[in-house]
């Protein structure tokens, strides 16, 4: 479960995550999947960039510091992309495209994992 933390306010968004951190992990990331279900996430540390490559489907993006803040948001990433490296990024949440919009999230809240 994934909760996002504004000031005093959390709210609890119904996805699961994996993590990958550790190289092969991280390097496979969503690479061959066919989809990515709603209710999933991949939580790719230590990772400040991505790539698109063989991926069959866009994502939405979720670029962390090392405290769990949303640095940047980057939503509807296609296939065959580069995002280069995003300062002060120290991790990468990579959801279905569209979470980004459904669940409202905003620069500056904290995540939860």
């Amino acid at each position: 479960m994934v909760i996002l933390i504004k000031g005093d306010f959390s709210r609890e968004i119904p996805i699961q995550t994996k993590k990958a951190d550790s190289f092969f992990p991280r390097l496979r990331g969503l690479m061959f999947k066919k989809t990515l279900p709603e209710n999933e996430g991949l939580l790719i540390t230590p990772c400040n960039s991505i790539h698109m490559f063989f991926m069959r489907f866009p994502i939405d993006a979720v670029f962390l510091d090392k405290h769990l803040h949303i640095v940047q948001l980057r939503e509807n990433v296609r296939p065959w992309t580069i995002i280069p490296p995003v300062p002060p990024a120290f991790s990468t949440l990579e959801l279905k495209a569209g979470t980004i919009k459904k669940y409202d999230f905003q620069i500056g809240e904290r995540i939860i994992v």
